[in-house]
């Protein structure tokens, strides 16, 4: 079957084909409901805008695409290079989750001979993220919540697609995630048998969040395990998983009247690093007053005062696999779907009251 052409979109939708390339180029120049006619067509099609069709059509761009949520911590750069200490390395420790994919996705993409475009935004809609990507790629990752299920539906008909992290929502992709809800529940577990803990306090992220959301799914079944109260909801929520965020959080349950929690377990790293910050400054020792833990082991966690306690996950790996699974449905366009979980392992340190 050929790909379908931007006369093909024009003529199901009514419109020139001078209008269907405005609409790609320059949106806000197309009245909103031709611009939806427009869009749809393409949608019901399998339309990639592109400026390398032909190539598109035959897999020669040798480039592969990453799309990710621009969820950046502008904290990050600078808090990596005050908490450093000499020689430590401190470029690689403002390395957050999304960094480490890219990385491992180079790394593989280069040994394929393949170059790497990212798309990092939460800015134009979902409509112009994945033209912008999939039409000048072979085969592109995805992050989870990034672009919408219906887009990629439509996508997949033309390239081959890779879901990172989230769960499984379109049967015939590449699939891959950690063990989310496995390595939570093992680093509650340790605060519990191993620390004697038992007032444990978690701040989780947007309930929209396929990852936080496992990981609290861990920490009520460590929770049920021990016989502890089984709580519906985190005890706290943030938005955006940033170390500000976390250092509110942090406040916040501090501020609360009820009984100070014996440990703070947050979805993330950034939040938990966030967190150590605000307990200093409040004169809350970590880890002889209470426990901080995360989850993901980016590299800033081994470098602050006192060393995080978290859970590591292989994220460079989770961006070699991409790249992997998208070269090997390139060879073999027909094989079965495959969906990977990747370990992951828990980093015990002073955070946690561990030497």
């Amino acid at each position: 079957m050929s790909a379908p052409t931007v006369y093909d979109v024009a003529e199901r939708s009514g419109v020139s084909i001078a209008t269907v390339s405005r609409v790609y180029r320059n949106p806000d120049s197309v009245r909103a409901q031709t611009r939806e006619r427009v869009l749809e067509a393409a949608r019901a099609l399998g339309y990639v805008p592109s400026g390398n069709a032909r190539g598109l059509a035959s897999r020669t761009t040798g480039v592969l695409g990453l799309c990710f949520p621009d969820y950046s911590d502008p904290d990050a750069e600078a808090d990596a290079e005050s908490d450093a200490e000499p020689g430590s390395g401190a470029d690689d420790a403002a390395m957050l989750y999304s960094d480490q994919i890219i990385r491992g996705m180079e790394r593989a993409a280069r040994r394929h001979g393949y170059a790497l475009l990212i798309a990092a935004s939460l800015q134009g809609g979902p409509e112009s993220l994945v033209a912008k990507v999939a039409g000048r790629v072979d085969g592109f990752a995805v992050l989870a919540q990034t672009v919408p299920t219906e887009d990629l539906e439509v996508i997949s008909r033309r390239l081959p697609v890779v879901m990172l992290a989230g769960p499984r929502e379109i049967d015939h992709l590449d699939h891959i995630v950690v063990a989310n809800a496995a390595g939570e529940r093992e680093l509650a577990r340790h605060l519990i048998e191993d620390h004697g803990l038992r007032r444990l306090a978690f701040v989780g992220g947007d309930p929209e969040s396929p990852d936080a959301e496992a990981r609290f799914g861990g920490f009520r079944d460590a929770c049920r395990d021990a016989g502890l109260p089984v709580p519906d909801a985190p005890d706290l929520r943030t938005q955006m998983m940033t170390r500000a965020e976390g250092a509110r959080a942090a406040e916040a349950l501090l501020d609360r009247g009820a009984e100070r929690p014996d440990a703070m377990l947050f979805a993330n790293d950034q939040m938990a690093v966030g967190a150590l910050r605000a307990l200093e400054r409040r004169g809350v020792r970590v880890p002889d007053d209470l426990a901080v833990t995360g989850f993901d082991g980016i590299p800033l966690s081994r470098i602050v005062r006192p060393s995080l306690t978290t859970v590591r996950q292989p994220i460079r790996q989770l961006g070699e696999q991409a790249v992997e699974l998208l070269v090997q449905r390139l060879a073999e366009p027909s094989r079965d779907p495959v969906s990977l979980e990747l370990p992951v392992s828990l980093a015990r340190r002073a955070s946690c009251g561990c030497t």
